[in-house]
């Protein structure tokens, strides 16, 4: 494993351009994982900046590769972070490390610390480090709950300490990019799916359940999200060149179309071929359940020339094939650490 050469090599690999390395925080995650293998295949050098304790399995297949280094951070820390980030000396971060989008996440003091203190932190050290670009992930749950398409220019409404804490961070990072003239952009995602999503979340769970015949439990069939495949997430956050010039401006990713539970089932069964059994109300409704929740992309299609391409059904067909190529049990095990 590359993790903390002595020194990160120039000559390790073509490079990707003036952006390199790249910084990816928060890699061990879903998106983050994704993104580290755009970055690879695009030619890019990459430091992966991980927690001390982060569990690597999204990662196996590629912690060997020559443009890959590996570094452990507790963001909340800022000696550990500065020494990272100066060992790193990368050109751009694309920050995608958070605390709070699961469930069991629930620890306010933890998810404040690791969104707000802990991008200060990687600021901090950024601008120290003459980084160049600054690409942040925010999250739809800043806008709290809206019964129109969401615009970034709209009052945000928070209704959990996770959202409160993601708009925090995006303020942060727009003032950075006022006060201390480092480039930044924040895209705040809506429902990622796709390769390497947590294998207990909607859509693995739904592909992996139907095609074993298993019952879908489900909350209410009208319950509604702004399902985004993971592809079209990375090819607006990793268009860096594109991005360069932005100033703290604020993108919605989503794919401007809203999606019922009802419809995901349908996609699933019909890409799966079965006709499990589906039990609409026996999963309690979770907090943040609402009937509308959706994206209005209008800003990114204006400004970045950037839209969605993978529609619902097709996102599913190619969540489903993944998976059976990588094994519907795929997933973490005592090897992945």
């Amino acid at each position: 494993m590359n993790e903390r050469p002595a020194a990160p090599d120039p000559r390790s690999g073509p490079s990707g351009g003036e952006f390199d390395p790249v910084l990816v925080t928060g890699a061990s995650g879903f998106v983050g994982a994704c993104a580290v293998r755009r970055l690879l295949e695009t030619g890019h050098r990459v430091s992966v900046l991980v927690r001390p304790e982060a569990r690597l399995w999204r990662l196996r297949e590629i912690l060997e590769h020559e443009r890959v280094q590996v570094l452990r951070a507790d963001l909340t820390d800022a000696a550990s972070t500065r020494a990272a980030v100066a060992f790193a000396r990368p050109r751009a971060i694309v920050h995608l490390a958070t605390e709070g989008a699961y469930e069991h996440q629930s620890d306010s003091r933890r998810i404040l610390a690791t969104n707000v203190i802990g991008t200060l932190n990687l600021l901090d050290a950024g601008v120290e480090e003459g980084v160049r670009l600054f690409v942040n992930a925010g999250s739809s749950s800043e806008y709290g709950y809206k019964d129109a398409p969401m615009r970034e220019d709209d009052i945000l409404a928070p209704n959990s300490h996770y959202a409160v804490a993601k708009a925090a961070q995006t303020h942060l990072v727009a003032y950075a990019a006022a006060s201390r003239g480092i480039a930044s952009v924040t895209f705040r995602l809506f429902s990622v799916y796709g390769p390497w999503e947590e294998p207990t979340r909607l859509v693995p769970t739904l592909i992996r359940r139907a095609r074993a015949g298993l019952p879908l439990v489900m909350t209410a069939p009208d319950t509604a999200r702004d399902f985004i495949h993971v592809d079209d997430v990375l090819d607006a956050m990793l268009g860096l060149d594109r991005l360069a010039g932005l100033c703290g401006e604020v993108f919605n990713l989503g794919t401007g179309v809203q999606s019922t539970l009802r419809q995901v089932v349908d996609a699933v069964q019909r890409t799966v071929g079965a006709a499990s059994e589906v039990r609409w109300g026996d999963m309690p409704a979770r907090r943040w359940d609402t009937s509308a929740w959706c994206a209005d992309v209008s800003r990114a299609r204006d400004v970045l020339g950037w839209s969605a391409t993978v529609g619902l059904v097709d996102g599913v067909r190619l969540t489903a094939s993944w998976m059976k190529e990588k094994g519907d049990g795929y997933g973490p095990d005592e090897r992945t650490r």
